[in-house]
């Protein structure tokens, strides 16, 4: 209850909540309002918004409900921020904890696996990634948890190097607790905050990668994700330009929430911040 009055105490971390929350209900909401696939033909194309009450949002250039692909591709996009911050956590928890726990050479190699990974931009890598193993929206998502978990490798080290030599591990180590146990019921739980709050970051990141993707064309063509409509507004940006931008807007929106929530996490989390 502290850290929820904590958190209600910043104005901007209760906007980016609302705006969070929002997203969220229209993603739920998209099967009941919308029940046809978005991607279906829906009527003429590149209708304005407003311009038939059927179509608020309009349609794009092959008759497709714009509204239908917004509501249907928060889902796409929430999941995907979701699945791949999920891949990045794990890949980056465990190597991180393995790292800041062991030291000494294992601490050495991992961290150069992890350096190996950061030389190219997270970008570039996954184009590369994409272009060798294909588009399809499963091999996107797992491509960007790949590049996403280095800082959380970085992160978690240095939280468990902090952390291992405390006196809650001596003491279990003390009590015959193996280094398992050290690393996944001791340390880690007071690792996680940090970790937490950063992964706000990630799976805004992970929403704009794909979104980068689908406006190249390398993301699949085969779901309803705003990149791909904002991609597929590209031809008629001069003179029908709500195509593209009705989308950005959604995710300029769904992205400031989810920071605006990891920022106000993080306050409420560090306590330096909340002595009286």
């Amino acid at each position: 209850m502290n850290l929820l009055k904590r958190y209600l105490r910043n104005p901007a971390a209760v906007v980016g909540l609302l705006l969070l929350l929002a997203v969220v209900a229209g993603a739920l909401a998209a099967g009941w309002v919308y029940p046809r696939n978005p991607l279906s033909l829906a009527g003429r194309p590149l209708q304005w918004p407003g311009d038939s009450a059927r179509f608020l949002l309009g349609t794009d250039q092959v008759g497709r409900d714009i509204a239908a692909q917004i509501l249907h591709g928060a889902r796409i996009s929430l999941g995907i921020g979701v699945v791949a911050t999920a891949i990045a956590a794990i890949i980056g928890l465990v190597l991180g904890a393995v790292a800041g726990f062991y030291g000494g050479w294992i601490d050495d190699v991992l961290m150069r696996i992890t350096e190996a990974f950061q030389i190219l931009p997270n970008f570039l890598l996954l184009l590369v990634l994409v272009a060798v193993f294909g588009s399809d929206i499963r091999t996107v998502v797992l491509s960007i948890g790949i590049v996403s978990w280095p800082p959380v490798a970085r992160l978690t080290r240095s939280q468990f190097l902090a952390l291992r030599h405390g006196e809650f591990v001596q003491a279990a180590r003390s009590l015959g607790v193996g280094d398992i146990k050290l690393i996944f019921r001791e340390i880690l739980p007071n690792a996680l905050p940090p970790v937490i709050v950063y992964a706000s970051v990630i799976m805004a990141v992970a929403i704009l990668l794909e979104s980068a993707l689908a406006f190249l064309n390398l993301s699949d063509p085969n779901v309803p994700s705003w990149g791909n409509l904002i991609g597929a507004g590209r031809g008629v940006i001069r003179v029908q330009w709500y195509v593209s931008a009705i989308p950005g807007v959604a995710i300029l929106l769904t992205v400031l929430g989810i920071s605006l929530v990891g920022q106000g996490l993080n306050d409420a989390l560090n306590p330096r911040l909340h002595r009286s």
